[in-house]
Order: C-alpha cells, then sequence, then structure tokens
C-alpha cells in the first residue's frame, strides 16, 4: 500500500506536466489558426503556466531554440499584448509574463486582427472604387465592360457596408461592452 502510494506520488508531477503539455499544444494550435506561429503559441502556453516571470534565457531553455527566435517570439507576443514586460530586471536580464486572462487575450488579440483586417480592406476599396466609377462612366467603355464595373462597384459597396458593420463591432470589442463574465 505504502509502495503504490509512493508510485502515485512519483507519477503526479509527470502527469500534470502530460496535462500542461496537451494545453499548451491546443494554445499553439489556436493561435496557429489565427494566423500567429505556432511556436509563438507554444511559447505562450508555457508562459501562460509558468508562476514566475521568464527571461529569454529561461524561454530559449524551454523551448529548445535559439535567443534571437526567443526574441522575435517574445516582441510578436508584447505586439499583441500577451505578454507583458516587467520593469524589473532579473540578473541585469528582462523578464516577462503572460497575460492569464482569457477574455483580456480574446479582447486585445482580435481587436488588433480584425482593425488591421479593416484598414487593409477599406484601403484598396476605395482606391479601387473612383477608378470604377470613372470606367463606367465614361462614353468610351463598352456595355460589357460597364456591366462589369457595375458587378464589381456593388460588390465592393456591399463589403464597404460590411467593413461599417466591423469597425461598429471592433469599436464595442475594445470598449469592452462584449466581456460580461
Amino acid at each position: 500500500m505504502r509502495q503504490m502510494a509512493t508510485q502515485a506520488q512519483e507519477e503526479s508531477p509527470r502527469r500534470i506536466i502530460e496535462l500542461r503539455d496537451q494545453v499548451i499544444d491546443a494554445i499553439a494550435r489556436t493561435m496557429d489558426l489565427y494566423g500567429a506561429n505556432y511556436s509563438f503559441g507554444k511559447l505562450y502556453g508555457i508562459m501562460f503556466f509558468e508562476d514566475r516571470p521568464m527571461t529569454l534565457e529561461d524561454m530559449k531553455d524551454h523551448m529548445h531554440m535559439s535567443k534571437s527566435n526567443m526574441s522575435y517570439a517574445i516582441r510578436s507576443l508584447l505586439d499583441s499584448r500577451m505578454v507583458t514586460k516587467l520593469e524589473e530586471k532579473k540578473d541585469r536580464k528582462d523578464q516577462y509574463v503572460a497575460e492569464t486572462d482569457f477574455f483580456q487575450t480574446f479582447h486585445v488579440f482580435f481587436t488588433m486582427k480584425l482593425q488591421r483586417e479593416i484598414d487593409v480592406m477599406l484601403e484598396a476599396i476605395n482606391q479601387v472604387i473612383p477608378e470604377l466609377s470613372e470606367i463606367a462612366l465614361a462614353e468610351e467603355t463598352s456595355d460589357a465592360e460597364r456591366q462589369e464595373c457595375l458587378r464589381d462597384l456593388h460588390k465592393l459597396r456591399h463589403g464597404v457596408n460590411y467593413y461599417t458593420w466591423l469597425t461598429q463591432f471592433v469599436n464595442r470589442l475594445r470598449d469592452g461592452e462584449f466581456l460580461d463574465r
């Protein structure tokens, strides 16, 4: 009986690590779904479970990657505000902690991604609409080309409506309207 208890105590920490690894992999795969690098997601997952701040050296040891790769990964996570750089240093090295509030990471990550989509798409659409309109109104434009321009303009105006709606959604998300927990 005593031997079984000892064996269970020895297996428990390993099992906890295995279970954490499952979640870390899920976080990495999920971030990959949304266009973030898998290894950045894995780093975030490791930091998520870490109960202390980490240095680039700590990250390098956990991930078995170069310090320059860790630096690149941490910059990306900092930009998306999934990780915070602490003011205090450890042995003159910067320290970082992960944001562990999934509501907050969702809020920031999707607000930034959706805003980027809005900016890119509206810039392109707003550049194209005037020229398409000009072509459609020009006397020398054939009927077939005019119809093609009008179809495109209709689609693009629908796109503008969508991105106007999405802008309102992002503003509400940014304001925390959907974060009632």
